[in-house]
């Protein structure tokens, strides 16, 4: 986890040591904050001479270091606070009891941005900001061969992408002014982006990848461009949040300036737009198997007298139909509450905030049930997939603070089980609602701004701790977000009752050269399983999500060849690589702008959709920027 996550937006408070938000009073968080110029990940202007242009070959190491990542944070400190195991406490929310007693921690600040992920075996998921402008149609144009020179490092790799033109990109078909989606299926948890129907299923000549996977072999693996997608038009003075993705059999939707759009998987062609009255603040990162889903948004465009109406109206969307089935508010007394977070379990949209909370039914909007916010507990927020997981935060504010992991009734809100965190835990998220899974830096003693130090394996049934695993900031590489994002993990993965995690990068066999693996552990037992899937000299290789029995990967690239995805067999572990994208530079360099630490990366029959998560202005008019990247192979 030593690779440092891009900067955050201006105002966005840090996540850890001095300076570490602090509850707000109630009446919740405030609207995103602004990324800083240029977003994260975004693509930058052209390469000299123009689309086509021959490109100019890296340049080999002028010195000692050249190409190496920056030296890891020193080693964390060992954590503290190992929970018990506590009973099942009595119902939740509306018509719920009272919450349980007090303990530790505190909530930060609204992020500046939802959550994404990418959950394995989990629907997709939305998420959005701001009207994209109606895109024209350019021609693809034909790119340059790779120059000769030693590898950089990703973090060079980054800042050459954000010289070099995103907009050169070898492929058959047409530019769009789209958004990328992803797939994702239940009972994991993955990377960069939201989900689809679960009978998502690759198709070509080379059948299964065995162990149950639906994703099969293609007979050729190499990849084009199927499409690109313009970043949406936004005015100079600000920047837009384009975090949400989906992906089903039939489209692939993603959100943009105040609206929604679908597109067809293979050609990005649009085929529907939902219309929003602002900003999407955030959205859930699971759709149900007929294609519906939750957003949270504003209820008008912001204005430089007035920058957020605040996270106020939580509506479901139909991706196969293209619509918004309903859109409500929540209310305390007789103000609308800003929302923090939504999600999706069963036929039940969930939406909690530190002033509150409720929960509808996915198809008609009718209320459910609500949180019961008091003095001293209220939900910090929501999983959905399988299960309906909510993490309820008690203790008086300005005083100690503890966390409590529920599994509830997505239809009555009754609470079936809970466990109680160890008091000094301030945060955490929650990895897989099914098995359940919950990750946080205990004692902030990650050090790198991970968000994970331990990962606390919880049975659904009775709330008993299973095992704790010990996951070292130094030593592993996954990444969550628990302040206010409940579900915001990234490059990790659950299936077979098995974590699966990439480990931090360390020196490969070339020069220069640097690589991982992804390692198993038991939740059962806490133990490795001995299990260990290595990238490759050069590579970089972190889960996606799960399929079947078997982990999708997402393989980094060296300087000289595109990225892969691959499939490790759960069982013997063996990869099998169903995807190569090109190794023309200007393409390399455009996908290596959307890595899974900081972007949206989602697979599924054959095609990888990369996204980026903000827009902005460009800041000069030869400037092209884009939101999303398609490869397929076929």
């Amino acid at each position: 986890m030593s690779q440092p996550p891009p900067p955050p937006p201006p105002n966005e408070p840090p996540k850890e040591g001095p300076g570490a938000p602090q509850d707000p009073p109630p009446g919740g968080f405030g609207a995103p904050q602004d990324p800083p110029p240029g977003g994260f990940g975004a693509p930058q202007a052209p390469p000299p001479g123009g689309f086509g242009a021959p490109q100019t070959p890296p340049q080999p190491p002028q010195g000692p270091g050249y190409g190496y990542p920056q030296t890891p944070p020193p080693p964390a400190q060992p954590g503290y606070g190992h929970p018990g195991q506590q009973p099942a406490q009595p119902g939740h929310g509306y018509p719920g009891q009272q919450p349980a007693q007090p303990g530790y921690g505190y909530p930060g600040q609204q992020p500046a941005q939802p959550g994404y992920g990418y959950p394995g075996q989990q629907p997709a998921q939305p998420y959005g900001y701001g009207y994209p402008q109606q895109p024209p149609t350019y021609p693809m144009q034909p790119q340059a061969a790779p120059g000769g020179g030693r590898r950089i490092s990703a973090q060079a790799l980054i800042i050459v992408a954000a010289v070099v033109a995103v907009a050169l990109i070898i492929g058959g078909g047409v530019w769009y002014s789209s958004s990328g989606g992803g797939d994702g299926k239940n009972n994991s948890a993955g990377s960069g982006g939201t989900g689809g129907k679960k009978d998502k299923g690759g198709s070509g000549a080379g059948g299964t990848t065995g162990s149950n996977g639906g994703e099969k072999v293609p007979a050729d693996t190499s990849s084009k461009v199927l499409f690109q997608v313009p970043a949406p038009s936004v005015t100079a003075s600000s920047s837009v949040t384009t975090v949400g993705s989906w992906l089903t059999d039939k489209v692939y939707a993603k959100s943009g300036n105040a609206e929604v759009v679908g597109y067809d998987p293979g050609s990005g062609a649009k085929l529907w737009t939902i219309k929003l009255p602002g900003p999407v603040c955030s959205a859930s990162r699971h759709a149900t198997d007929a294609g519906r889903t939750a957003i949270v948004y504003e209820p008008a465009m912001p204005t430089k007298s007035q920058p957020s109406h605040g996270c106020s109206e939580v509506a479901a969307l139909d991706l196969a139909a293209g619509k918004e089935l309903w859109a409500k508010s929540v209310k305390s007394g007789d103000q609308k509450i800003s929302l923090d977070n939504v999600t999706v379990s069963a036929n039940t949209v969930a939406t909690g905030s530190t002033s509150g909370g409720a929960a509808f039914d996915i198809s008609t909007g009718k209320a459910l049930w609500a949180p019961k916010p008091t003095d001293s507990c209220y939900d910090a927020g929501y999983a959905g997939g399988t299960k309906l997981v909510a993490v309820r935060k008690c203790g008086a504010y300005g005083s100690a603070r503890q966390l409590h992991i529920q599994t509830i009734d997505p239809a009555s809100g009754k609470v079936i089980s809970e466990y109680k965190m160890s008091p000094g835990i301030e945060y955490a998220s929650v990895v897989s609602t099914d098995p359940l899974v919950v990750a946080a830096d205990v004692g902030d003693t990650a050090g790198d701004g991970s968000g994970i130090s331990d990962f606390f394996s919880i049975d659904n049934k009775t709330g008993r701790l299973r095992t704790r695993i010990s996951a070292p900031g130094k030593t592993y590489a996954a990444k969550c977000d628990g302040i206010s994002k409940t579900e915001a993990c990234t490059m990790l993965a659950v299936g077979n009752d098995r974590l699966y995690i990439p480990t931090e990068e360390h020196d490969g066999t070339g020069q220069y050269s640097q690589t991982n693996e992804i390692v198993a552990f038991d939740l059962g037992t806490g133990k490795q399983t001995g299990q260990r899937a290595n990238a490759g000299d050069g590579y970089t290789i972190s889960p996606l999500r799960m399929d079947g029995e078997n982990i999708l990967a997402y393989k980094r690239p060296p300087y000289d060849k595109g990225g892969q995805i691959v499939s490790i067999d759960g069982t013997t572990f063996k990869e099998t690589k169903l995807l190569e994208n090109p190794a023309t530079r200007s393409v390399r360099d455009a996908e290596t702008s959307m890595l899974p630490d900081y972007a949206e990366i989602l697979y599924g029959d054959g095609r990888l959709y990369m996204s980026a998560v903000y827009a902005h202005k460009p800041t000069s008019s030869d400037e092209k920027e884009y939101l999303a990247i398609v490869f397929g192979t076929r």
